[in-house]
């Protein structure tokens, strides 16, 4: 669930030094020792949505030994925030809600002066819902958005900060989103993503699934980790999994699942009006300028790189046990990049790297 800046800044870097020859060889190797290596996950690589590399390494399930295909579905975590923005989005242009309104116009909360922007660009200043529940929260139990509200209520851990002083991510923010769509619409958040953008964009293996509705999906990909032993065993059998059960209700800053050919087609739509004017999804894609005046790297769900080599870069990185998922697009020569991993490889970034200098040739 964490977002790392250095990501962004070191692709960019990474174009602007590295040599303009070998670039598919340099893909073809790292697929290779990515594949050497144990790495297991989906690579998608395309411009102008049409597909130049797409491959599959090593397995749904590493216990039961089923190989991947590209079809699999994962658990996208933080990239989430990309659908939830669009909720949001989608809201102020039906004019269901204004994006500086107040949250407390919608939400009962102790916190006040954080605006719907402050939320949207993890500028709220808001502390970690997780780690009020982790506390406080009887983990025989099974938490949404109702009970994190409740608790942050109850125990009105401080603000960080004061709203638009700093940037830090804020899974609690977008918990709030979630909630304040649904306030502002009158239903389920996740009935919202359905209709107003799975559904529309024909994206037929994406929803926000329950561990219940995971586990009856045949091209499930497995998350998974290291036992003591060495083994690649399902993430869930380890304690620092344990949120994802007794969280399992929480909306807005995950549990999105999908695979790469649906992704293409959310990145596709966001080069069209099908969901949201462009003078919507150009104020998603402008980071966010704090009180002081500096730029914050982040938008509306994206973080945004005006001046990468391609031009403006906007990307998200998503980390749930077990899995790391990734989207880089580089929006003004329509060239993306989607990698979802299933056993918190370290290769992954490798895998972006290269496809990122081999799309300098493509």
């Amino acid at each position: 669930m964490k977002f790392h800046r250095p990501i962004i800044l070191f692709l960019s870097s990474l174009l602007m030094i590295a040599p303009t020859f070998s670039q598919q060889k340099i893909l073809e190797s790292a697929l290779l020792q990515a594949e050497t290596n144990g790495f297991s996950g989906v690579i998608l690589a395309a411009k102008d949505g049409k597909i130049l590399m797409e491959k599959a390494i090593g397995k749904r399930s590493f216990e039961e030994n089923v190989s991947l295909t590209t079809g699999d579905i994962f658990e996208l975590a933080s990239l989430s925030k990309e659908f939830t923005a669009m909720v949001i989005m989608i809201c102020k242009e039906k004019k269901l809600l204004d994006i500086d309104d107040p949250v407390e116009k919608y939400l009962d909360v102790p916190y006040k002066g954080i605006t719907i922007r402050h939320l949207l660009t993890h500028t709220s200043g808001l502390p970690d819902y997780q780690a009020v529940m982790d506390v406080h929260w009887d983990k025989s139990k099974v938490a949404g958005n109702p009970e994190i509200l409740e608790y942050l209520r109850k125990y009105a851990t401080p603000k960080l900060f004061e709203p638009g002083e700093e940037y830090r991510y804020s899974n609690t923010g977008y918990v709030l989103l979630g909630s304040i769509a649904e306030k502002a619409t009158g239903k389920d958040f996740v009935v919202l993503s359905r209709e107003w953008i799975f559904k529309p964009l024909k994206m037929t293996s994406t929803d926000i699934r329950s561990l219940e509705e995971k586990a009856v999906v045949n091209n499930f990909a497995v998350g998974h980790l290291k036992d003591s032993l060495g083994n690649y065993v399902n993430a869930n059998k380890f304690h620092e999994s344990d949120y994802t059960v007794w969280l399992g209700n929480r909306k807005g800053p995950g549990r999105v699942s999908s695979n790469v050919g649906d992704l293409l087609k959310w990145d596709q739509a966001l080069y069209s009006e099908k969901l949201v004017s462009k003078e919507t999804l150009e104020e998603a894609f402008s980071p966010y300028r704090l009180n002081d005046g500096t730029r914050s790297y982040y938008g509306f769900g994206w973080e945004v790189d005006p001046k990468s080599p391609f031009g403006k870069m906007v990307m998200h990185t998503g980390d749930n046990p077990g899995y790391k998922t990734i989207i880089v697009r580089f929006i003004e020569e329509n060239k993306t990049i989607i990698v979802l991993n299933n056993n918190y490889h370290p290769d992954q970034i490798k895998l972006v790297e290269a496809a990122t200098l081999s799309l300098r040739k493509w």
